[in-house]
């Protein structure tokens, strides 16, 4: 069974720790394909290195059209192949990343980041995401305390990350489909087991 599964949250949510040992306890059952946003394929991990360069002072309508270019070579080049394959695929990022810090956090408006990602990824939305919820002082802590290489959105202000969860609540409550919401502020273990006994109730 095809899956397209996403990990969403703000900086420092622990998306990318919670999808790599998840990925590995579904990979004993089910043929998993994990990857990221914006990245995952060589011109989308090209396309991040301009995005996250803190030396590279973008346009914010500039910044949201490249985020949707990279999805959508990502989506036609990795995440369709592997979907038709009847595979899953663990997703670190997509377009409510876009909604959330281009389309509310930016002001660049939800409605315009909606109507550039409908034409870059057309009716493939994600099955389900995890929108892993941390307060942004805490995440942003986390990634001090990480020792992690800052990029050009983790530098941006508290006030900003804030308005980035903001957008991220708003999206859950727009699309209580598809979204689920995980108290990511816990221990990572407990948060990896929500996460996929979640995963698992969907398959099922």
């Amino acid at each position: 069974m095809s899956l397209f599964i996403t990990f969403e949250g703000p900086e420092g949510s622990g998306k990318s720790s919670v999808l790599t040992a998840v990925a590995a306890r579904l990979h004993k059952e089910y043929p998993v394909v994990t990857t990221r946003e914006p990245g995952g394929i060589r011109i989308s991990e090209s396309i991040r290195e301009l995005l996250l360069d803190e030396k590279n002072d973008m346009d914010y309508r500039t910044e949201a059209l490249l985020f949707a270019a990279s999805r959508r070579q990502h989506l036609v080049e990795k995440v369709l192949p592997a979907l038709l394959a009847g595979k899953l695929v663990l997703c670190d990022r997509f377009i409510d990343s876009s909604l959330a810090y281009q389309g509310y956090a930016r002001g660049v408006g939800l409605e315009d980041i909606l109507k550039i990602n409908e034409f870059a990824i057309e009716s493939h939305f994600p099955d389900l995401t995890l929108y892993l919820r941390v307060a942004p002082a805490i995440g942003l802590d986390r990634i001090a305390s990480n020792n992690r290489e800052m990029n050009r959105l983790d530098k941006e202000t508290l006030s900003f990350h804030e308005k980035v969860s903001a957008g991220y609540d708003l999206i859950a409550e727009n699309y209580p489909d598809r979204v689920v919401s995980v108290d990511a502020s816990r221990p990572l273990e407990e948060v990896i087991e929500t996460v996929y006994n979640i995963i698992i109730k969907k398959l099922k």
